[in-house]
Formats: C-alpha cells, sequence, structure tokens
C-alpha cells in the first residue's frame, strides 16, 4: 500500500478533464448547470414527473431523462427554454477577452 498516488488538479471543467475537445467541454458544463438548476427547481416544488412534463411540455420520460443527469442530450437553447417555462429569467452574460479590454454586456 506504499503506491504514490498521482494527484491532478482540476482545470475547474470536468469534461476538459475527461478529454471532451475545450469548445465541446464548455459546451456540456453548461448543459449541466442549466440541467442542475432545472433538477433543483423541480425538486424544490416538489413537483410529480407529470406535472413537470405538463409545465415543460414534454413526455414524462424526459422529465425522468432530466433527473437523471442526462442533459447532453438537450440542447443549451432547449434547457434555456425549460428554464423559462419554469417561471425563470434567463440571462446571458458576455464578457470579451482581455486582450479587447474590459467590456462586458448582459443581455436579458
Amino acid at each position: 500500500m506504499d503506491e504514490d498516488i498521482k494527484i491532478e488538479e482540476s482545470s475547474g471543467n470536468i469534461f476538459l478533464d475527461l478529454g471532451f475537445g475545450e469548445e465541446e467541454a464548455k459546451e456540456e458544463l453548461l448543459k449541466a448547470q442549466l440541467g442542475a438548476e432545472i433538477f433543483r427547481i423541480l425538486e424544490h416544488r416538489k413537483l410529480t414527473q407529470t406535472k413537470a412534463a405538463r409545465i415543460l411540455e414534454v413526455k414524462q420520460p424526459e422529465i425522468s431523462r432530466l433527473k437523471s443527469g442526462k442533459f447532453s442530450y438537450y440542447s443549451v437553447e432547449r434547457l434555456m427554454r425549460f428554464l423559462n417555462r419554469l417561471n425563470c429569467e434567463v440571462s446571458i452574460h458576455i464578457a470579451w477577452p482581455k486582450s479587447e479590454g474590459a467590456k462586458r454586456v448582459i443581455a436579458i
């Protein structure tokens, strides 16, 4: 049991750490964040899968998929629509690269 254990610091994006390409990793992380928020809202409101399906305008198996954390099946846009249907305001924050100045734009 005296083996050296290799420890690697995370990049902060599990998908990047798992070997996804940079752009795909960013998109998958965003989907996971949006999906997790949808899941939290459904749990907080104690909605049945049938009631949640009605609100999100999907069939019940879609709710089961969401609750299983299978967010990669959805586009970012669709997950954002789900949040809108749950009466959440979704805003997008855009930060320009530092090389282009410190301009920031918030779109709602």
